[in-house]
C-alpha cells in the first residue's frame, strides 16, 4: 500500500513545463522506436500506447521504477525517471490519440464470434468500458497488437504476470489457450471511435 501512496502524491504533482518538452523529447529519441511515433507499434510484442489513459500510463510506468512489473529495458528507462517525468511522459501518452492499429491478422470471423462470446462470459467491459478504452487504471484493450494481447492474457492465466490486482489472474484462471487466442483476436480487431 506505500507503493499506492507514493503513486497518489506523485498524481497530486505539477508537472513542470520543462518536463512535459523533455517528454516529448525523450519520446520521440527513446520510446518512439519501439511503440511508434504516434505510439502505434509495430514491433512484435511491445503494446501501442496510443489512447491509453493517463493514470494507467503513470501506473505502469511508476510500476517499471519501482521494479513491480517486470521488463528489463521498461525498467531500465524508467528506473532513473523523477516523479515530475512519470508525470509528464503519463500526461504525453494520455493525450496520444487512439488510432486504428496496422493490421497483424486478417480478421477472422468464427475467431472474432468465438472471443466476442468469451469476452461477454468474462464481463470484460465492467472494467474495460463499452468501448474496450479503459479508463484510469485499466488499460485501453481496443485495437492494441494481437501478439501483445496474447503474451498479456496467457501471463494472467499462468499467474506470472505481476499487476496491482488478481483481478486479470482469477478472471482467466478456467480459459484455454485457444480462448485466449480468440480473445486477443477480438480486441485487436475492436474499434471504437474517438473520444
Amino acid at each position: 500500500m506505500r507503493w499506492l501512496a507514493m503513486l497518489l502524491l506523485l498524481l497530486s504533482a505539477l508537472t513542470p513545463v520543462e518536463a512535459a518538452e523533455t517528454a516529448a523529447q525523450r519520446f520521440a529519441s527513446e520510446c518512439s522506436g519501439c511503440h511508434g511515433a504516434e505510439g502505434v507499434s509495430t514491433t512484435p510484442l511491445v503494446p501501442s500506447l496510443a489512447g491509453q489513459p493517463s493514470f494507467y500510463a503513470i501506473t505502469q510506468l511508476f510500476l517499471f521504477r519501482q521494479g513491480r512489473r517486470q521488463n528489463a529495458l521498461m525498467t531500465a528507462v524508467a528506473k532513473d525517471m523523477s516523479d515530475a517525468e512519470l508525470r509528464a511522459f503519463s500526461d504525453l501518452i494520455g493525450r496520444l490519440p487512439p488510432r486504428p492499429p496496422a493490421e497483424e491478422t486478417t480478421p477472422d470471423a468464427a475467431k472474432q464470434a468465438r472471443g466476442a462470446a468469451l469476452a461477454q462470459r468474462l464481463h470484460c467491459t465492467g472494467c474495460h468500458g463499452a468501448d474496450l478504452a479503459g479508463g484510469a487504471q485499466v488499460p485501453r484493450l481496443a485495437g492494441q497488437r494481437e501478439d501483445y494481447l496474447l503474451h498479456a492474457l496467457q501471463g494472467f492465466r499462468a499467474a506470472t504476470r505481476v499487476g496491482y490486482t488478481a483481478a486479470m489472474n482469477e478472471t482467466l484462471a478456467g480459459t484455454s489457450p485457444t480462448d485466449l487466442e480468440d480473445l486477443a483476436h477480438w480486441l485487436s480487431h475492436f474499434t471504437t471511435p474517438p473520444r
